[in-house]
């Protein structure tokens, strides 16, 4: 199909596109690399009065150190993150969440901020911020302001932006250091998680000392693991105490049935996907 006719607008600052959003409000879209959007505007389930281009704000771009804090352009491409030094040094678990996005020609065009705000519960870049404790720099007509991934995620493609603001960055300590591991469940390749698993982990002394384990999929918005984060500390690296902590994966979660799985299905994965990337993670 053909989308409808809308305007386009393609500011080179965020002033600009903040200011033309404010003025057209509900009825514009933000395009970034438009991997959920253009399909969408085929298919003509959103019919935007004006669609504004951000490929053009380059201030939106690229990797960055900011004291103890990384931060992330959200208009830094897929390819360029998985690709970045300081993304492998410091969360790692960002790079490895990275690579399973689709494909290449996807992450050459789709961008980091632009798969946060979409929040689709099946995305894979989602659970790996929340495990990682990022927050998410926010600007619109009344200033700047940081929201935390907890609260950033409010329901099924849904999150705490405005209808005038636009997600600027990401900021997230540096866990240099932690071992992690991504583990996604998916029955084609390049497709959508089932259930996916963001672990991060570190280890003193052949105990995991601490745990962040955050999971894809369980329920409208991505959901940290406490109990397996709890379950955890203290405990050896061995398969028999991981898959133990992993027991408690499913606990407070709120998976859904579909096409592809029920939710005692979606349970049981979270369970065996827990476990393995935990021991992935820990393992040499």
């Amino acid at each position: 199909m053909i989308p409808a006719q809308f305007e386009y607008l393609a500011p080179s600052t965020v002033e600009e596109a903040v200011t033309a959003l404010a003025e057209c409000g509900d009825e514009a879209k933000v395009l970034a690399g438009g991997q959920s959007l253009l399909p969408v505007l085929r298919m003509r389930l959103a019919d935007p009065q004006l669609l504004v281009d951000l490929n053009r704000v380059e201030e939106l771009r690229g990797v960055r150190e900011d004291g103890d804090a990384l931060v992330i352009g959200a208009m830094t491409t897929h390819h360029d993150v998985l690709r970045d030094p300081l993304v492998q040094q410091h969360a790692e678990l960002i790079a490895l969440a990275t690579r399973t996005v689709a494909d290449p020609q996807v992450r050459h065009r789709g961008t980091f901020g632009g798969s946060l705000a979409h929040a689709d519960p099946a995305g894979d870049l989602p659970a790996p911020a929340l495990a990682l404790d990022a927050e998410m720099v926010l600007v619109g007509p009344s200033g700047r302001r940081v929201v935390p991934a907890a609260e950033f995620f409010v329901d099924y493609f849904t999150t705490a932006l405005e209808p005038a603001e636009l997600l600027v960055e990401v900021r997230m300590p540096k866990w240099t250091g932690w071992r992690a591991h991504y583990e996604k469940f998916n029955r084609v390749a390049q497709a959508w998680s089932i259930v996916g698993v963001a672990a991060a982990v570190r280890v003193t002394d052949g105990q995991i000392a601490e745990a962040r384990i955050a999971l894809t999929n369980m329920g409208p918005t991505p959901i940290r693991a406490r109990g397996v984060e709890q379950a955890l500390v203290g405990q050896p690296p061995t398969a028999e105490a991981v898959r133990a902590a992993a027991r408690h994966a499913a606990e407070g979660t709120s998976p859904t049935a579909d096409a592809s799985a029920d939710v005692d299905y979606r349970s049981h994965l979270a369970e065996v996907l827990t476990g393995r990337a935990v021991l992935a993670a820990t393992g040499p």
